[in-house]
């Protein structure tokens, strides 16, 4: 099985530039600024007064906290393109994964900058003139009042590119809807199904629950991945899985549900390339705390085949090779 990509001459016109002419997105900007103040913007659901106070699970007040912004060209290749896709990391991420590679760019730390909108919006500017494929927005599911204010404002000043919302799926249906139109490509990640996993990886039991609902709105929202005739997608859901040691039961039920309540069609991309990193040292974690060996990956192959996913991302790293030839 290999990917078959769905081709479209899609004129790659972003889908929020329509709802910023006629007004949809500035009503959008302002009831979302209104939620952070008993914020429930995320599965977190604090509750507190974000304009007043960052001391909510995600650790962020009114404005986005931003680790980095580049250029990226470690994404999939209908992302990244020749110029690369344009990167915004924002920081704490409202997830709390113990094997976490981004613990720098993901949580609270000294070079992360707070950000009003007028300078997020430059941020989004300055990515777009270096010829980035579209804008990727990385772990922003605790700040989308934040991202559509400074997106107004980019807008207005000439931005143009199609929006990557790249997301772990642990995602509140509320922040989803005020999506609706202005992004065009979703990168969802799926996890865990088990919940008891979830709880002891996450620290969210409820993470399964929520990633099938948010990936379901994104489905309803794009449907299937579109890519243009230059290989740049331009509309539509992706779906990744990284494969985890000790932990390959987890792709069936994931695979079997998008191609039960999702689609057959669907651009999934199972992901190899897992290595011991962030907190899984601690003995409490020590099955992770091994990379993936060729038998597990063979056997996610074989259960993603039989599954009958169509457009299925299938890589092994020559790294991951020789490290196994090592062992």
């Amino acid at each position: 099985m290999s990917l078959s990509p769905e081709k479209t001459t899609h004129n790659n016109y972003p889908s929020y530039l329509k709802l910023f002419h006629s007004g949809e997105l500035k009503r959008r900007v302002k009831e979302s600024l209104e939620e952070l103040k008993e914020c429930r913007l995320c599965p977190r659901d604090c509750g507190i007064d974000r304009t007043r106070t960052n001391n909510g699970e995600c650790n962020t007040g009114r404005y986005a906290v931003v680790s980095g912004a580049f250029p990226h060209f470690g994404e999939e290749d209908c992302l990244r393109g020749i110029h690369g896709s344009g990167a915004i990391y924002f920081a704490n991420c409202n997830m709390d994964c113990v094997f976490c590679k981004n613990k720098e760019e993901s949580s609270v730390n000294d070079s992360g900058l707070a950000l009003k909108a007028e300078s997020l919006a430059v941020m989004m500017m300055d990515l777009q003139n270096k010829g980035c494929h579209n804008l990727n927005l990385i772990s922003p599911e605790h700040v989308v009042p934040q991202i559509l204010e400074a997106l107004e404002i980019a807008v207005e000043n000439g931005f143009h590119l199609p929006i990557v919302y790249n997301s772990s799926s642990y995602n509140s249906t509320k922040s989803l809807k005020y999506l609706d139109g202005i992004v065009d490509l979703y990168a969802a990640d799926f996890k865990f199904w088990d919940q008891n996993l979830s709880e002891k990886y996450l620290k969210a039991k409820d993470y399964p629950q929520k990633a099938r609902e948010s990936i379901l709105s994104m489905f309803e929202q794009v449907g299937d991945l579109l890519i243009g005739e230059d290989g740049i997608a331009v509309k539509g859901l992706l779906i990744r899985h990284l494969i985890m040691p000790d932990f390959t039961g987890e792709v069936k039920q994931i695979l079997d549900y998008i191609v039960e309540k999702i689609s057959k069609n669907t651009y999934v991309h199972l992901i190899n390339k897992y290595h011991p990193a962030g907190d899984v040292s601690q003995k409490s974690y020590s099955e992770l705390n091994r990379k993936l060996n060729f038998d597990e990956y063979d056997e996610v192959l074989a259960i993603a085949r039989k599954a009958g996913i169509e457009r299925l991302a299938e890589s092994r790293s020559i790294f991951s090779i020789l490290d196994d030839a090592k062992k």
